[in-house]
């Protein structure tokens, strides 16, 4: 896959770095090189600490989101509301033909009749928590299509990504899993931005947000496989379909991590055209999430 030409501004991080803590980085990636050898993989990793800190392992490729950019599309969402002054209890009317029947969609096993109203709020639960591919889909035409999910990210500075593709447009063949698509890097300084800085005037939103990823039931064995039950995670989850091949385009995690101390960390593990089963790409991505926890308590 293309490598993003954002190498500049990471030597920039590098060089800004204390060399502790660039020798303290150096032992990290050769745990993740000792731990990813000989898997059939590419996988990526990015970390951005508390301090501000970052790290990154092939972080600069592209990578298919999957279904990670349903976060991207909740920020797009709650900052219409937000424009708008809307509540997270605003209607939208959902018709049975919204609810299409081969994908993976709760809010369709829920309600298979249709014709029904629901809140946005509701909505972004079913897309966020559940990765409900049907709501993701409503949410697009809600919003008006997914170039202004693309427009409203690149506004907040992000430039390695995008967005193009609806879950329904994915599902037509292998190769449009790609579509969408992200740097690890880009994806966890989208995250790091949504947990830092203003983005919506209303601070229902964010606080909306950041609970319903802390809810998620998608990816238990993923990167809270490989934290302590002490430590909260809010994530987005994404997971792609096989080829004739058995070759997985995408496997993915993106979260923040929140100590009992307080301290934070945000962090995107990305697995890129996988020939290995579903249970070691999950395993590979909880165990790179326990690496960099053992990490981070190290530096502390």
């Amino acid at each position: 896959m293309k490598k993003s030409n954002g190498v500049k501004g990471m030597l920039v991080t590098c060089l800004l770095l204390a060399l502790p803590c660039v020798q303290a980085q150096h032992s990290l990636k050769m745990a993740l090189d000792s731990l990813l050898q000989g898997k059939q993989a590419r996988v990526g990793v990015a970390v951005v600490f508390d301090e501000g800190e970052a790290f990154s392992y092939n972080a600069l490729y592209h990578f298919p989101l999957m279904s990670v950019f349903k976060f991207h599309q909740a920020l797009a969402v709650l900052n219409y509301l937000d424009v708008h002054r809307l509540p997270l209890d605003t209607g939208i009317f959902v018709r049975k033909a919204d609810l299409l029947p081969d994908t993976y969609s709760p809010l369709r096993d829920a309600r298979p009749e249709g014709n029904f109203q629901i809140s946005v709020g509701e909505l972004l639960k079913y897309s966020v928590s559940q990765s409900d591919n049907n709501v993701c889909d409503i949410l697009f035409r809600y919003l008006g299509g997914t170039g202004v999910v693309d427009r409203y990210i690149r506004e907040l500075g992000e430039t390695d990504f995008k967005i193009e593709a609806t879950e329904e447009e994915m599902h037509k063949a292998f190769e449009y899993a790609y579509l969408n698509w992200s740097t690890p890097l880009s994806a966890a300084r989208l995250m790091e931005k949504f947990r830092r800085e203003p983005l919506f005037k209303n601070p229902v939103y964010k606080e909306f947000l950041e609970q319903i990823m802390i809810e998620t039931v998608t990816g238990r064995d993923k990167l809270k496989a490989g934290l302590p039950q002490e430590a909260v995670l809010g994530h987005k989850t994404g997971s792609s379909d096989r080829n004739g091949s058995g070759l997985k385009a995408g496997d993915n995690d993106l979260g923040f991590v929140r100590l009992p101390d307080g301290r934070e960390y945000v962090i995107a593990v990305f697995v890129m055209d996988s020939k290995e089963d579903d249970k070691t790409n999950a395993a590979m991505i909880s165990a790179i999430s326990q690496k960099v926890y053992e990490y981070y308590l190290s530096i502390s």
